[in-house]
């Protein structure tokens, strides 16, 4: 039958009209009327004025800000770090798939537990680091008030539990790699490094490109971590939103205050802006295939 084919992949796109296209349009109507309160009552159409609000709020505006810096702080050495691992784990260790196994054990510890083990690194009076700084006669760092050690606490989550996940994909990228290129490459007195440089990074740049933009889609959408890393009562991202991320004025606007319609708009803003940037990285990506290849 013709249509045995699209009944196959039928339920894939049914779902994902279900909890992906329907949440997305309906949050675009939401934004556009006034939803203060939800009770199930039609809110009254007010065009852009919801747009109007979210983009000259210095809170949200700060939340931007926020999430930008813990963006760059977090995925940029994240690839990086993740490709090393990956060169590393590609040689013939001893043990190697024991090696290859543990750095996957932080992606595979709950957000929270991982939120606790670096509370207790990061903890204002208590913390290992500050227990270490007081040791070799430096201040301590207030982790929870001074907004960039806030960004960069967060950010040492978030590579902590994702650097490892990403390592996986790059190493399986690299094991795809033909064999004779390396012959050919130390046949024409090329070292090790001299290799990853011309021969692995090359023929793993598709894989590149994929860990990039998900990585920028994910780290422009970090919810969890600055969430339970906030140790006041209102979890705003703390008493002054130094560590607000976009996502997290989402949450508080929709759940907790209820302006339905303002969450909608910013959340719909933080959609676009993600996407431009997700292509942007595409663009120069592809660019810089094009011209090495």
């Amino acid at each position: 039958m013709k249509l045995s084919p699209y009944l196959y992949i039928s339920p894939f796109f049914i779902l994902f009209g279900l909890v992906g296209l329907f949440p997305l349009i309906y949050t675009g109507y939401l934004s556009l009327h006034d939803w203060e309160r939800l009770y199930y009552q039609r809110g009254e159409f007010i065009g852009l004025e919801n747009y109007r609000f979210v983009l000259t709020d210095p809170v949200f505006l700060k939340s931007l800000v926020n999430t930008f810096s813990i963006f760059l702080m977090s995925s940029v050495p994240q690839v990086i770090v993740a490709v090393a691992v990956a060169a590393l784990l590609d040689n013939h260790l001893h043990g190697r798939t024991f090696w290859r196994m543990s750095v996957l054990l932080p992606f595979v510890v709950a957000p929270t537990a991982a939120v606790l083990i670096f509370g207790s690194l990061f903890a204002d009076k208590y913390g290992v680091v500050n227990a270490i700084l007081d040791g070799v006669g430096l201040e301590p760092i207030r982790w929870h008030v001074e907004r960039w050690w806030s960004h960069f606490a967060i950010a040492g989550m978030v590579n902590w539990r994702w650097t490892g996940y990403n390592a996986l994909i790059f190493l399986a990228a690299m094991q795809a790699v033909p064999r004779d290129l390396y012959e050919s490459a130390a046949l024409d007195g090329a070292g090790r490094i001299r290799q990853f440089f011309s021969v692995t990074l090359p023929m793993i740049r598709p894989t590149m490109i994929f860990v990039i933009v998900t990585s920028t889609i994910g780290g422009l959408q970090i919810f969890t971590e600055p969430r339970l890393f906030d140790d006041t009562p209102q979890r705003e991202g703390g008493p002054n939103h130094q560590y607000m991320t976009s996502t997290l004025y989402i949450y508080v606007k929709g759940i907790e205050d209820q302006f339905y319609g303002r969450a909608s708009a910013a959340a719909w803003v933080l959609f676009l802006i993600i996407i431009g940037i997700a292509l942007l990285n595409f663009g120069i990506t592809r660019l810089l295939t094009r011209r090495h290849a």
